[in-house]
């Protein structure tokens, strides 16, 4: 999302073919508390008709406070003054108004320096350091669980007090939102005509919130929409959600498409799943040797067996043999998961203490959940010690309102 400074109604629509989706503001202070709000935002534009003097003052204190984000001023004619002037404030371009494909590009140059700052500063361990633990849940056979998987541990880890972002990619058949009985007015379908510009508000527009906390992106509603999803939209959603979110779990199709191909890219775990079927050993036997063809690193893998004590002939041991590869965590095998998922509550916190409950817990607490995490599941609501955020925008006290 790029957000606009300008009084002008029209001015939306005039600039959102060169920078995609724009919020407009009329004043400095709304936009300065709207960068508030948006703490990871990268790229504002200055309409024509705001105050030069103001542009420029807006400008030099975001060079001081946000040197990430890029600043483009627009004017209607540009002459030496003009460019000196906001040169010296830190304006990174100044376009005519009329030039749409002058825009596009400087919107394009901006990002570019805005990402490759906001990595430094990461890699340095300043503001942006932080990213998301990003986790796929797959399995190269059907009916084995992946979506049962995927929202419990969602479930449990937003209910620590993590945000959990839940990204639905089997785009044809995905039941997360049924899974969780919730009713998306949106999917990761909107995000297609974002693409290159997706960002947090982008991905606010789409998530659907369960009771538990967790945020949830569906798939599309109708299967013959998946084609229309490019594996680039899902690489850039989930690289964009990493900076928001503490965790990103991936729910994913039986299938190696270019989605869950990107998804992989990105994953800090693997959770391949499977159960005591001759058909889903196999499959698991076949994904660990494409995962090794890919080159993905097999300390980043964690075999699950779920339903492990069923009485089908293979025992868990058997299983170990064919993949050559230790089981890290069994869940039983038990009547009471169909039943939660027909009531739509995950039975990680319908039935904290039944045995998968129990299981689940345990992968997610050895496995996924990182040291410094939230806790709150623990504190009473509204016993939260962390201090109300304070502003360090002085910007806000003076100039245009």
């Amino acid at each position: 999302m790029t957000l606009l400074w300008d009084a002008d109604p029209g001015a939306t629509e005039r600039y959102d073919f060169a920078v995609g989706a724009i919020t407009r503001f009329e004043t400095q202070a709304t936009m300065v508390r709207a960068l508030e709000d948006n703490p990871t935002e990268l790229l504002v534009l200055i309409g024509p008709d705001v105050d030069m003097d103001a542009a420029c003052q807006f400008a030099e204190l975001c060079r001081v406070e946000r040197p990430e984000l890029g600043v483009i001023l627009l004017r209607r004619r540009i002459d030496v003054a003009v460019l000196g002037q906001a040169l010296r404030a830190g304006i990174r371009e100044v376009i005519t108004s009329d030039d749409v494909t002058g825009l596009a590009d400087a919107a394009r140059r901006s990002r570019d320096l805005s990402t490759r700052v906001h990595g430094h500063a990461g890699e340095s361990g300043g503001v942006g350091a932080k990213t998301a633990r990003v986790v796929t849940v797959f399995s190269a056979k059907g009916g084995v669980g992946k979506t049962t998987f995927a929202t419990n541990l969602s479930a449990y880890l937003a209910s620590t007090g993590s945000r959990v972002l839940l990204i639905d990619l089997d785009l044809a058949f995905g039941d997360v939102g049924i899974s969780l009985q919730m009713l998306p007015q949106n999917s990761i379908i909107d995000l297609v005509s974002m693409a290159g510009n997706i960002d947090e508000q982008a991905i606010k527009a789409v998530v659907t919130k369960h009771d538990s906390g967790l945020e949830a992106i569906s798939a599309p509603a109708e299967p013959s929409d998946a084609d229309r999803v490019p594996g680039t939209t899902v690489a850039e959603l989930v690289r964009v959600a990493k900076r928001h979110y503490d965790y990103v779990i991936l729910d994913t199709p039986p299938a190696f498409t270019s989605h869950v191909l990107a998804a992989f890219d990105d994953s800090d775990l693997l959770i391949l799943i499977a159960t005591l079927d001759i058909p889903a050993v196999k499959n698991l036997r076949l994904t660990l040797d494409t995962l090794d063809l890919l080159g993905n690193k097999k300390e980043s893998r964690l075999v699950v067996l779920n339903r492990s004590d069923a009485k089908v002939g293979l025992r868990p041991e058997d299983v170990v043999a064919a993949i050559k590869q230790d089981i890290a965590v069994m869940v039983p095998n038990s009547t009471a998961v169909p039943a939660s998922v027909n009531r739509g509550v995950p039975i990680i916190l319908d039935e904290p203490k039944h045995a998968v409950s129990v299981a689940l817990r345990d992968l997610a607490d050895r496995f996924i959940r990182v040291p410094d995490a939230p806790t709150g599941a623990a504190d009473a609501p509204g016993t939260s010690q962390q201090s109300p955020k304070a502003s360090r925008w002085s910007l806000s006290r003076g100039g245009n309102r």
